[in-house]
């Protein structure tokens, strides 16, 4: 009998599952998918105007698509890929009759991307990331700390290489030998249209707090916010100097470094930003429209998370390189389809997915995901737990990035909401131990921020949003609650507790840092995506996701 969760019910024939065991996808191409309109360009989008007449000079016209942490998101790469498309055939006058007239002569375009597009450590979806950025052609991009989830150096420098894109990061130094040396560019120039443009890259300097142990870290070093500070206005200062007046910074040092960046740097106009996951629109002074000491403008931009949405930001430059007119569209990458060609592709890399179980009802997605309890990823806890056999699944809420819907669910699905392919573990830990993890999430109530609280199976436990720990208990395998007392949990009482070699080895701090803790009992070459899909195939009948309230958050 499967040890599930009360608000967890199948009542589904068998049979169902030796049906159709391939998704069919409805076939479409670039051009059958919907044309840019007010409901995906909003023609009520902010314009920023900075003293334009009659007599103001020719404007240099710019448009730049872009896109942020994409975090591994296969179905919604082939959706970008096809507002891609679009936006390199479609003329931006058509576009955007209220930014650019129809008498515009030209509008130069500009692809970039702000790293976390590759996820985790499975070698095939990485490579349709890869592919992805090869397909999108896009001008420059940079790696953000999950790109370095590739353990292999040598492996992540050919994924860079096959993006055909330059790749910038001039706060990273790379050991010397390393097969990832000569991969990063500190800056880039690109002529379009007879002007030139300079672009600078930076990766979060964060970087050893996001990404577990492995070689390809080991290759790197990432410079502190203040040394990366230093050296964007050194770069920035070549770029001058080689007659750059219009600089561009793709960032994924995240919303709060780069507000400093604009205090303390002056010269760079546009910041395409990334890593906090911010959902930036329209045009507002303050919050993404900034000046520089010297009181020129500077636009920051931000599209989210997740590959949910897409940017094109259009720019007006005058000839010294001043901004003059900025306009801030965000696109919904669900408004439009996967071209199927596009998906034939991704499947020839990853294989034909199978249609593990079907979802009767699930609840909403939680606005976010690090932050409160999540139905969804309380299903994957219940999985680790169950298919390891253990006394308690632990799993950080970072580690779930999408969510369960109404319908048929595939192994494509369970891989984009758990995409990492961590090592699975079974530990030997004290109450103590668990209870000072889950403390750890719990204190990121308390600012809002990362790492986020953690996940739970065979426990429940109460906190406030103040941070602190009021009080928790054990489920054991007959549903028997045992009180644990959260100041003095005790150190010899052990538990068996199935979670990743992420967080057993010391990620996001919720245990001590350590590549070969002592409490390891078993660790295993799946990830909980597996795990997921085997415990998904034994439920007979549609699944119901709810809240079942194992994590309570007061006020």
């Amino acid at each position: 009998m499967i040890n599930a969760p009360s608000t967890i019910s199948y009542n589904y024939p068998t049979a169902y599952l030796h049906q159709n065991k391939n998704i069919q996808y409805q076939s479409t191409s670039v051009a059958e998918a919907p044309k840019y309109d007010v409901n995906i360009y909003p023609q009520t989008t902010s314009i920023y105007k900075d003293n334009i007449s009659s007599t103001t000079p020719e404007l240099i016209h710019t448009s730049w698509f872009y896109v942020n942490d994409v975090h591994g998101k296969m179905t919604k790469m082939e959706r970008i890929y096809n507002v891609a498309q679009e936006f390199v055939s479609t003329p931006s006058q058509k576009v955007f009759p209220n930014f650019f007239s129809n008498s515009t002569d030209k509008v130069s375009k500009f692809k970039v991307n702000s790293g976390d597009i590759l996820i985790g450590a499975n070698s095939n979806n990485n490579k349709v990331a890869s592919e992805f950025l090869r397909w999108c052609r896009f001008d420059a991009g940079i790696p953000g700390n999950h790109e370095f989830d590739v353990p292999d150096p040598s492996n992540l420098a050919s994924l860079i290489k096959d993006t055909d894109t330059t790749c910038l990061a001039a706060n990273i130094i790379v050991k010397s030998g390393s097969p990832l040396e000569g991969r990063f560019e500190s800056s880039k120039i690109i002529e379009r249209d007879g002007e030139l443009y300079g672009f600078i890259g930076i990766s979060p300097s964060d970087m050893t707090e996001r990404v577990k142990m492995n070689p390809s870290m080991a290759d790197i070093e990432v410079l502190s916010v203040d040394d990366t500070i230093k050296k964007v206005q050194s770069e920035v200062a070549k770029l001058k100097q080689q007659g750059i007046n219009k600089i561009i910074l793709l960032s994924h040092s995240g919303l709060p470094n780069d507000k400093k960046i604009i205090e303390e740097v002056n010269g760079i106009d546009i910041i395409f930003s990334a890593h906090t996951h911010d959902l930036i629109k329209d045009i507002k002074e303050g919050e993404n429209l900034f000046y520089s000491k010297n009181g020129e403008p500077i636009v920051i931009t931000q599209a989210g998370k997740d590959g949910e949405n897409a940017g094109i930001l259009n720019v007006d430059f005058d000839k010294n390189g001043i901004i003059k007119k900025v306009q801030n569209n965000i696109i919904d990458i669900n408004n439009y389809n996967r071209p199927l060609y596009v998906k034939d592709s991704v499947e020839k890399i990853i294989g034909k997915p199978e249609i593990v179980a079907v979802v009767k009802s699930a609840a909403p997605a939680p606005k976010n995901r690090l932050l409160e309890d999540n139905p969804h990823g309380n299903l994957i806890a219940d999985a680790m737990r169950y298919e390891l056999g253990t006394d308690i699944g632990l799993l950080n809420a970072g580690n779930i990035r999408g969510h369960f819907s109404e319908g048929k669910v595939d192994t494509r699905l369970v891989a984009d909401i758990t995409p990492f392919e961590d090592n699975m573990m079974i530990l030997n830990l004290s109450e103590k131990q668990i209870i000072d993890a889950i403390k750890v999430g719990v204190e990121a109530l308390k600012n809002g921020t990362k790492p986020g609280i953690m996940l739970v199976s065979g426990m429940k436990y109460t906190c406030d949003k103040n941070g602190n720990l009021l009080s928790a208990e054990f489920i054991d395998k007959d549903n028997k609650s045992h009180p644990i007392d959260v100041n003095n949990p005790s150190q010899t009482k052990k538990y068996t507790v199935a979670t990743d070699d992420f967080i057993a080895t010391g990620g996001d701090n919720y245990f001590p840092t350590n590549p070969n803790p002592d409490y390891v009992v078993q660790t295993f070459n799946v990830d909980k995506n597996k795990l997921a899909c085997d415990y998904l195939k034994k439920f007979k009948e549609p699944i119901e996701i709810k809240s079942d309230g194992r994590i309570q958050i007061i006020d």
